[in-house]
C-alpha cells in the first residue's frame, strides 16, 4: 500500500486517466474526489460488500451506485 500525505485541494494520479483530490478534511473525516473513465467502477467498500452479501456471484460494473443508491 502506497501512503500519501497530501493537502485540500491536492492531488494524485493513478494512471493515465484516473485521479483522486483532496476535497476537504475535518473532523476526522476525508472527503475526496476522484475523476475516473466511465466504464470504471469507483465503489465505496461498504456498498460493495453488501453487493457480495446480496449475490456472491454478482460483479462490480458501473450501475453498481445506482442499484445500492450510492
Amino acid at each position: 500500500m502506497l501512503v500519501l500525505s497530501r493537502k485540500v485541494g491536492e492531488r494524485i494520479w493513478i494512471g493515465e486517466d484516473i485521479s483522486v483530490t483532496v476535497v476537504r478534511v475535518s473532523g476526522g473525516g476525508v472527503r475526496l474526489g476522484i475523476e475516473a473513465p466511465h466504464e470504471l467502477p469507483v465503489v465505496r467498500e461498504e456498498l460493495k460488500q453488501r453487493l457480495a452479501e446480496m449475490n456472491p456471484d454478482a460483479e462490480i460494473d458501473s450501475t453498481v451506485s445506482d442499484t445500492l443508491g450510492g
